[in-house]
């Protein structure tokens, strides 16, 4: 075949590139070798618009074992043990099937944390839809929610928690970004780099066929009006086949015949091959022939391409090939000896007795373009003054804010999840942080996946740098050591400078927040081109985070705990509106500059906050983010049952007071003999701390204002997401 600039396009390579493809071969492509290069050069495989500033991230410390660059990032938690965990996106493909869209992500980055030799302990999501009243929104809410359960629940993993928001800037590409944490010893983790010429290359797991080709080229454009069309490059899962698959990697990473080890995700057989054989140094040859294939007929096209679920590539010890077949055999999944490693650094491919492609591995693998591409600054927004915001009676507003579609209750989600299963979850989803028991221990690590898109979208500096900062005050609010960050980075097509003005902006913000934090990045993921008809969603570096909790008998939840307790703010109340929740929901405008975020006071206020809890001193705990103070007192009485009285502001205005949407604030409470305790050492670490009301009663009671039930705001909080789910059509 021919190949014609049509041809080159479809694959997703400009001209310049297929340039660079020819200068390369020292020929012109066949269309196998054009379809390789088209996947590892594509914006999801080799980060070419963003590699630049990625390499900008903090990404050590001493706790870090392992950072970006392998399937998986690794921290050191202490007793011999490591934490291993990712977070990824599936965005285009759960909006063309969300069910398998969904449900492929979750397996997709299962596979990302067991090949590093971690048995997986915990799944989180960060989701993103459009409007509800869109006439797709329902539907891809429900078929993505049954996608991540059915998965997560059928492979035996745990999903403990996560955040979904409604945005109109997700009507035709919602996000879909999951995350899976693992567990290993610190001594037996497991790497890619391909070693010892010679050597067997095994493939196992499912078998190969027509699904997923040409995913990771699709991922990496924009939607059009045939989205639609698109469904055959949407991988296929099977739940109970992955779990056979983790099982049976587990038991032969117990024995001594593994050299290296990677998943095929997007890119399939094409990305792993190149990737393990790029870091060792070498060749491979390999026999199409004996890759095990579910179809008829599979060109080398189709199988080097196709992004099949549920696979693995090794490169095990000659004469172990065995002992692994035994193992796999045993766990009735394919095994096959498909290639040999060589000391060329080419890959050749063979078909039918015939060489189909024959390639150079590092330029695809490591010398893929990297693009400085122009972008702008973004435009920043005026301060919101106070006074020009409207004054809503404060407990018709909570009640508002509460039913909205951004505050109210997710547990019509959670539940459709297996949060128990492992029985190691400790607190369950609804938290600031799940937390989960490592096994057989009283230690525990939280976890949470945190990112305000207005906030970005707003000024995507302050929020890149915010969005690190709720995820360090989610963890500190249960009692755990942040160590460390995993991010999901979603945003437009790269080529529009104000879209590349927001990539630069706020992974320059996430990297200011991380150092000062002591908060490395150890893994993560990019997403771009999340455009449909030229319209771009708002931009969304959601990030996931690890913390550590030495004693379980210390962590600290949301819901109240006794009568009595004095309510206590940690943390500056300025009144800040610009870009909240209250001025979406009650005034209908999205104007204004986001809260600003103090670094070094965020870090002061999140070690004072563990300190207090480990010395036993909170009953309860929770940070305040989306829609204020009101909103995070609210829902720590209505996770308890239990209502509260508070007192007035002092010198602000109500409204600002209530629901400003300031940084850097936890709402603790403690026992009237502790206060004294937490009030000087509050004073001693120059931390705002400012007594504020009690627990008690059924009512939350705001003096001189008024009451409210307690059940009254849980039923309106809890039942928007069940209507609308159940709603006879789209439009509640």
């Amino acid at each position: 075949m021919t190949i014609t600039p049509e041809i080159v396009k479809s694959h997703g390579l400009s001209p310049d590139e297929y340039k660079l493809v020819l200068e390369i071969m020292g020929r012109e492509p066949n269309l196998t070798e054009l379809g390789i290069f088209s996947v590892m050069w594509s914006e999801h495989c080799s980060y070419k618009s963003s590699k630049k500033w990625l390499k900008t991230l903090p990404t050590t410390a001493p706790w870090v074992i392992c950072g970006p660059g392998e399937n998986a990032g690794v921290i050191d938690i202490g007793d011999g043990l490591a934490a291993i965990f990712k977070m990824e996106s599936h965005n285009h493909p759960s909006f063309i099937e969300p069910y398998q869209g969904a449900a492929t992500g979750v397996g997709g980055i299962l596979r990302d944390v067991f090949t590093m030799g971690a048995r997986p302990i915990a799944n989180m999501n960060a989701l993103r839809f459009g409007d509800p009243k869109h006439p797709k929104t329902r539907h891809l809410v429900s078929g993505v929610v049954a996608g991540i359960g059915g998965y997560g629940n059928c492979v035996g993993v745990p999903t403990v928690g996560g955040e979904t928001n409604f945005h109109p800037s997700y009507n035709g590409n919602i996000l879909v970004n999951a995350m899976t944490v693992g567990l290993a010893k610190a001594d037996r983790i497991f790497y890619s780099a391909a070693a010892g010429v010679g050597n067997p290359v095994v493939y196992v797991g499912s078998k190969t066929g027509r699904d997923g080709i040409h995913g990771a080229t699709m991922a990496s454009a924009e939607f059009s009006a045939d989205n639609e069309e698109k469904r055959p490059t949407v991988q296929v899962g099977d739940p109970f086949t992955e779990k056979l698959l983790i099982e049976a990697c587990l038991e032969l990473m117990a024995t001594d015949c593994i050299v290296a080890i990677q998943d095929m995700g997007a890119a399939g057989l094409t990305s792993s091959s190149f990737e393990m054989a790029s870091k060792g140094g070498l060749g491979i040859e390999m026999d199409l022939d004996n890759v095990p294939m579910r179809e008829e007929g599979m060109t080398a096209y189709e199988i080097m391409l196709s992004e099949s679920q549920e696979r693995m590539l090794m490169v095990l010890k000659p004469g172990s090939e065995p002992q692994a077949k035994a193992i796999f055999d045993k766990w009735e999944l394919d095994f096959a000896i498909v290639g040999t490693l060589t000391d060329t650094g080419r890959m050749v491919l063979k078909r039918h007795g015939e060489v189909v492609a024959d390639l150079p591995i590092d330029p695809l693998a490591q010398a893929s373009p990297e693009y400085d591409r122009p972008w702008v600054p973004s435009v920043k927004r005026p301060v919101i003054d106070l006074h020009d915001v409207p004054a809503h009676n404060p407990l018709v507003a909570l009640k508002t804010l509460l039913g909205s579609p951004d505050l109210a209750s997710r547990r019509w989600i959670w539940e459709r999840y297996d949060h128990m299963v492992m029985n190691d979850t400790v607190v369950r989803p609804g938290g600031d942080s799940a937390v989960v028991r490592i096994h057989g221990t009283n230690r525990g690590l939280a976890i949470t996946t945190d990112c305000t898109p207005r906030y970005v979208y707003a000024d995507p500096h302050e929020g890149g740098r915010q969005a690190v900062a709720e995820a360090y005050r989610n963890l500190s609010a249960t009692g755990a050591k942040p160590l460390a960050v995993t991010d999901n980075l979603d945003f437009g097509n790269p080529e529009k400078p104000e879209i590349m003005g927001q990539i630069v902006e706020s992974i320059q913000g996430i990297g200011e927040a991380c150092k000062a934090l002591d908060f490395p990045i150890v893994s993560g993921n990019v997403s771009l081109y999340n455009e449909t008809e030229g319209k771009a969603i708002l931009p969304t570096p959601a990030l996931g985070a690890v913390g550590l909790i030495d004693d379980l008998d210390t962590v600290t939840t949301i819901p109240f705990k006794r009568d009595g307790d004095a309510i206590i703010v940690i943390g500056e109340t300025k009144g800040w509106m610009g870009s909240s929740l209250y001025l979406r929901e009650l005034c209908g405008r999205e104007d204004g500059a986001p809260p600003p975020v103090a670094l070094h006071r965020e870090k002061r206020e999140g070690e004072f906050v563990r300190a207090m809890i480990a010395a036993g001193a909170i009953s309860a705990s929770h940070d305040v983010s989306d829609g204020g103070l009101l909103v995070a007192i609210a829902e720590m009485a209505m996770a308890s049952n239990t209502g509260c009285t508070l007192e007035p502001p002092h010198n602000l205005a109500a409204h600002g007071w209530w629901f400003g949407e300031d940084q850097g604030r936890y709402v603790l409470t403690a026992a009237q003999d502790r206060l004294p305790e937490i009030l000087e050492a509050a004073q001693r670490g120059d931390i705002s701390a400012r007594v504020i009301g009690s627990v008690g009663g059924d009512d939350l009671t705001l003096t001189g204002v008024g009451a409210i039930s307690v059940s009254d705001l849980k039923q309106r909080n809890e039942a928007w997401l069940p209507d609308f789910m159940s709603s006879p059509d789209s439009n509640a």
